[in-house]
């Protein structure tokens, strides 16, 4: 019998320090991706290794050692909030190895792909944070972002990966948007007791430290953080066959807001 399926969740790690978001079969497989977090204590040796799959690996925070095809790179990363990210992007039955040098936490994003890719590591100057939505709705929607693959820069994958840092209190992914590919976003709060909103066509979910919301395509997601914190989303996007993300579509009933000044209680057109 399938299990119902579900657009918000908020997921633990279990025993073995792994943390399930979606899968081909769960409640949040509309994503046609699995996803899933792991949490490493020093010394463990993690090994993904997906027949038939492309596979991303992004380091959250904490310090790895990552091997593939006779290569291997360290990084390192203290925050998602201070620093740029690492990442590996493989294609199908590439074996990866991730060893703990410290506690670290990682993603692992895969979908199917029977294609072949050169294998890519990415660096923080690979996916250079940059500000987006400066100057406009009164600069309430200011956020960074940085992209490390989507069909622009890597047309042979069928997945998209990138972060976002909210400015504090803000809104991201404003104004309301959708796109016919589903979309994973994954949320961390500078601190664990911050919150927002998130918002899946017209239902409306609290979103908080280590959530996420699984958006199906043709859904609008805005997403708002409260005042005083600082939101990061890991945003993950499926390409649909013969149909790719390349952007979003706005919905037309708030597009007017591009035309205006905000300052205070105050609209005005622009000049």
């Amino acid at each position: 019998m399938a299990v119902d399926k579900k657009v918000f969740g908020y997921p633990e790690y279990d025993a073995n320090g792994e943390m399930i978001l979606s899968t081909y079969d769960n409640a949040y497989r509309d994503m046609l991706m699995d996803v899933r977090n792991y949490k490493l204590q020093a010394g463990d040796v993690r090994t993904i290794e997906k027949a038939g799959e492309e596979v991303a690996v992004l380091l959250y925070n904490g310090d790895i050692t990552v091997s593939w095809n006779d290569k291997e790179e360290n990084a390192t990363r203290t925050s998602v909030f201070e620093e740029g990210p690492y990442a590996l992007h493989v294609p199908k039955g590439t074996k990866i190895t991730v060893k703990a040098n410290a506690e670290s936490e990682i993603l692992v994003q895969a979908t199917q792909n029977e294609g072949d890719f050169d294998a890519k590591w990415y660096t923080p100057a690979d996916a250079p944070w940059g500000y987006s939505s400066k100057g406009l709705f009164g600069d309430t929607a200011l956020r960074r972002v940085n992209t490390l693959f989507d069909y622009n820069t890597a047309p042979y994958s069928n997945m998209v990966l990138g972060e976002v840092l909210n400015d504090r209190g803000n809104w991201s992914g404003y104004i309301p948007h959708d796109h016919p590919q589903p979309e994973l976003y994954y949320f961390l709060f500078d601190r664990e007791e911050g919150f927002g909103a998130s918002f899946v066509g017209d239902d409306v979910f609290k979103s908080t430290h280590k959530s996420f919301s699984a958006i199906p395509g043709g859904k609008v997601h805005p997403q708002v953080c409260a005042p005083g914190y600082m939101m990061y989303t890991c945003w993950m996007i499926r390409h649909l066959d013969g149909n790719p993300w390349t952007d979003r579509i706005d919905d037309p009933r708030f597009t007017w807001l591009y035309d205006v000044d905000i300052k205070g209680n105050e609209i005005t057109p622009k000049k």
